[in-house]
């Protein structure tokens, strides 16, 4: 199992890029933190001038999501997709598409759950629609921003862990 706050990264093809890391939470949890909005607004962002100003989840296959964040100097950045797997708490399928379209085209996410002792190793992995296009998503500073994330996640669960979830935590 992996080593909890570490963010690891592997291209196990030419097209993928796989993001993984471990939390010290239930997968019940951590998938409630990935599917509820409120949650999701609270740590899916990277750096602190980039706060999720819109979180719009519509959490069913053929449902939609929207994201929104913003830049006090920079404006809006926006995405969306749609649901095309769910399987509670285990596995979302979902497409990834930004408004100003820098990855080259829509993505397939696959995120997976998976608990062993109480930690919860979460493994994202993203299809491109070209090793260009991944290429280039790698040149930005989208695992910098995947670590800032996942970091906020983690203090939400762990401020969490004696209030019966996510919900309760400030």
């Amino acid at each position: 199992m992996r080593r909890p706050g570490t963010v690891e990264v592997a291209k196990p093809s030419e097209r993928e890029v796989v993001v993984a890391r471990t939390f010290d939470a239930p997968r019940t949890l951590v998938f409630e933190a990935f599917t509820t909005p409120e949650l999701v607004k609270r740590w899916l962002y990277g750096p602190d001038e980039w706060p999720m100003v819109a979180c719009e989840i519509d959490f069913s296959v053929g449902g939609a999501y929207r994201y929104v964040w913003r830049h006090r100097e920079k404006g809006d950045m926006a995405m969306g997709g749609v649901y095309r797997e769910i399987v509670p708490p285990e596995r979302i399928v979902h497409t990834e598409l930004f408004d100003a379209d820098w990855t080259g085209g829509e993505t397939l996410v696959t995120t997976t759950f998976e608990e062993r002792d109480g930690r919860t190793t979460v493994t994202a992995t993203v299809l491109y629609s070209s090793r260009a296009a991944r290429d280039a998503a790698l040149k930005t500073p989208m695992i910098d921003g995947w670590s800032q994330s996942y970091g906020r996640l983690d203090a939400l669960l762990a401020a969490s862990s004696g209030g019966g979830g996510p919900r309760t935590a400030s």
